[in-house]
C-alpha cells in the first residue's frame, strides 16, 4: 500500500530528468568545481574548464571514479569506464555532461 503523500518512483525520476533538462554549464562546472574542492581540499578558483585532472589537479583514479559516481547520481546519467578515461579536463566533463542530460 502506498505511503500517503509518497511520489511514485517514476514522477521523481520524469522531475528529476526535466530539472536536469534544465542546466546549464555553469551549473554542472560548479558541481565540478565544488567536489574537486572538497576531495582534493584545495581552491575552488583552480577548477577552470581549462583544467586537466592530472597534470593540473595531480588527480587520480579514485578521486575521478568519485566525481564521475557524484555526476551520475547527480544528473542522471550514466558515464562508461570507456568514457571516463576520456575526460582528461574539467570541459570535457562539463560537454559530457550537458550531451547525456540534454542541458544547454
Amino acid at each position: 500500500m502506498p505511503v500517503a503523500g509518497a511520489q511514485a518512483p517514476g514522477r521523481v525520476l520524469a522531475r528529476r530528468y526535466r530539472d536536469a533538462l534544465r542546466m546549464t554549464r555553469e551549473e554542472v562546472l560548479e558541481l565540478i568545481r565544488s567536489h574537486l574542492a572538497d576531495e582534493l581540499e584545495l581552491d575552488p578558483e583552480r577548477v577552470q574548464l581549462g583544467t586537466r585532472f592530472r597534470e593540473d589537479l595531480a588527480i587520480d583514479s579514485l578521486d575521478l571514479y568519485t566525481m564521475v559516481q557524484e555526476l551520475e547520481d547527480t544528473y542522471g546519467i550514466s558515464v562508461p569506464d570507456e568514457q571516463a578515461v576520456k575526460l582528461v579536463t574539467v570541459n570535457d566533463t562539463v560537454e559530457y555532461v550537458l550531451s547525456q542530460a540534454g542541458g544547454h
